[in-house]
């Protein structure tokens, strides 16, 4: 039982070793493969030497290196990287771009020390450049569309003993670094083509400025053409149309030997890149594989507000007004008579002194920042401490934020005149220009007066109108009341002059009777009858009357009471009580009487109608 046991033991390690060396067979074969794929891959994009008419193939085939033929008949050849996989032949890169060859003998190749060197007829046309040797230096071309040198002995793949990103031409690539090395003070910019038909050295350069805090200039010589402004943290301050996007990120990185700018594409299948043109404009295209082309994506300068020092040293440019140039706030013109001739290149300069101690801060906002040529920033300051330290130094210009992102970061400040500034829409900055106190407290006081002025205007507007729209209608409703009075006084008015004219009877005011019957009180009533009311009255001058008032509801009209009045009027005779007068007034008509206490002869005749003596 045992012995069986045991073989039994014996016999299963033979079988796992035999399982174990078919997987490492497998694996090695794997390795084996995958070695050889990776050599392949190697050797279409490695070389120590080519000639006229071969080429070398990145790994992925994005780019191709070989001799080009400029296609104008000149017989002009170019040691060359262009796009392997889109149809229209688009030069990225050129060797010997100030001295092309004149025929077909030219042969690049990688020297012992790691160099590379064009030949042509036994001759060096053009030769790179490295601080090392290597052990077995060869040439490779990256699918980024770096042509670099390295040593193969070398563990470190990314240990370049040269690369063609350090030296571009006109293009500006994903994955190029345009910057300064802040240690040996190498500078990687782009340099223009002298034409689109001559790739040779043209006047403009593309590279971070050499002084202050980086910004990138474009320069025709010494002449700058166009300035990016600062970095901001998210944008140059000068490219408001640099935001995020679909297909490329971009940035300014700062490390301790060295500060650059540079964009990566998103998706690797995008074809896009920054050119440098002739005529010293920044443009970037991106490929659009539909149409078969290259599209102008943006470009960095968009109107002559971008020429640099346009409005001179504290003018400042706005597009969007006329004239475009005007003097920042507490400045004017330095020249007046060539200012409104439109030229504006000597700019403006200080209405009051500074006076150092006693000055003040004036902040602007959407603005591109001034050239940052004589500046210095900190990154660790606020604004606060900032402000503290440009005040303490009476060089100092002006102050803002390094960085604009959480609020604001860091700190800026210029030690010289403000120069290249303009308003922005949108995307603009803020900055504090130091100006004198006395010029802020005038341009204070002129704000307040107007703001002042303005209010009374408004206020003398609301109270004219206002005014204006009382008295109309106080006008109307006196028009409308007239309207009213006199429509009810015509007849009054019409009967007062008949009366005058045909009766000569004398006429009461209604007030002078109310007053004497006591406002026809109760205790003066006489009597009463189907013609109205009988009042006992005494007038002002004790003479007693009496008034016979018409009823309102009495059926007699106003030619009738005329009637009455007319025949009563040429009745004489002594035992009838005397017409004095009467009164016609709103919707009252009354006769006026003597008083008789005696009766009258009517007495007699008619008899007694009621209980009071009466007419």
């Amino acid at each position: 039982m045992t012995d069986k046991h045991s073989n039994h033991i014996m016999k299963n390690p033979s079988k796992a070793s035999a399982k174990m060396c078919l997987l490492l067979f497998y694996s090695s074969l794997l390795l084996i493969v995958a070695a050889v794929f990776s050599t392949a891959d190697d050797a279409t994009s490695t070389f120590q030497s080519i000639r006229d008419g071969e080429t070398v193939v990145s790994t992925g085939g994005t780019f191709e290196l070989g001799f080009y033929e400029y296609p104008d008949a000149s017989n002009r050849r170019y040691v060359a990287i262009w796009y392997k996989q889109i149809s229209v032949t688009t030069i990225v890169w050129i060797a010997n771009r100030d001295k092309p060859l004149a025929d077909l003998s030219g042969v690049l190749k990688v020297t012992n020390p790691g160099i590379l060197v064009l030949n042509h007829n036994m001759s060096t046309v053009w030769s790179s450049n490295t601080s090392r040797t290597a052990q077995n230096p060869v040439a490779r071309l990256l699918d980024s569309g770096n042509l670099v040198v390295i040593d193969r002995s070398d563990d470190d793949s990314e240990n370049f003993l040269w690369q063609s990103f350090d030296y571009p031409g006109d293009t500006f690539l994903p994955g190029m670094e345009i910057g300064r090395n802040k240690v040996t003070g190498f500078n990687c910019h782009l340099r223009s083509w002298k034409s689109p038909q001559d790739p040779s050295q043209g006047n403009y350069t593309y590279q971070l400025g050499p002084k202050g805090y980086q910004e990138i200039f474009v320069s025709g010589g010494s002449v700058i053409k166009f300035r990016t402004g600062p970095w901001n943290g998210v944008r140059f301050s000068g490219t408001p149309h640099l935001n995020p996007n679909p297909i490329y990120t971009y940035g300014l990185v700062s490390e301790p030997d060295k500060m650059y700018y540079s964009y990566k594409l998103r998706n690797s299948s995008v074809f896009s890149r920054v050119v440098l043109t002739s005529d010293g404009l920044v443009q970037r295209y991106t490929w659009i594989d539909r149409t078969k082309g290259w599209v102008l994506y943006l470009t960095a300068q968009i109107d002559n507000c971008d020429n640099y020092a346009f409005c001179g040293v504290y003018g400042a440019c706005n597009i969007e007004k006329s004239p475009v140039c005007s003097c920042l706030k507490g400045f004017t013109p330095k020249f007046p008579k060539e200012w409104d001739l439109v030229d504006w290149s000597d700019g403006c300069v200080r209405k009051t002194s500074l006076n150092c101690t006693g000055d003040v801060f004036q902040k602007y906002s959407g603005l591109k920042l001034p050239s940052t040529e004589q500046s210095w920033f900190n990154r660790s300051m606020n604004l606060k401490e900032c402000q503290m330290v440009c005040m303490k130094n009476c060089s100092c210009t002006a102050y803002t934020n390094l960085d604009i992102r959480d609020g604001g970061t860091g700190c800026l400040l210029w030690y010289d005149d403000l120069i290249d500034i303009r308003y922005y829409s949108e995307n603009g900055q803020d900055i504090y220009i130091r100006m004198a106190a006395a010029e802020l407290d005038h341009e204070d006081d002129a704000k307040i007066n107007a703001k002042y002025s303005e209010s009374n205007a408004k206020k003398m507007k609301i109270i004219i109108s206002t005014t204006v729209l009382s008295t109309g209608l106080l006008l109307l409703g006196l028009a409308l009341l007239f309207f009213v009075w006199k429509k009810q006084h015509q007849k009054v008015g019409k009967l007062g002059r008949n009366q005058k004219e045909d009766l000569e009877l004398p006429l009461f005011d209604l007030m002078t009777i109310v007053s004497a019957t006591g406002n026809f009180s109760i205790e003066n009533k006489l009597g009463e009858g189907g013609f109205g009311s009988v009042f006992k009255g005494t007038m002002e001058d004790g003479q007693e009357i009496a008034v016979k008032r018409l009823s309102k509801s009495s059926r007699q009209g106003l030619h009738e009471f005329k009637n009455e009045v007319t025949h009563i009027a040429k009745l004489q005779h002594r035992n009838l009580v005397k017409l004095l007068g009467c009164c016609i007034q709103e919707d009252e008509m009354i006769l006026i009487y003597e008083f008789m206490p005696n009766k009258s002869l009517d007495f007699f005749i008619f008899g007694l109608t009621t209980q009071k003596p009466c007419i």
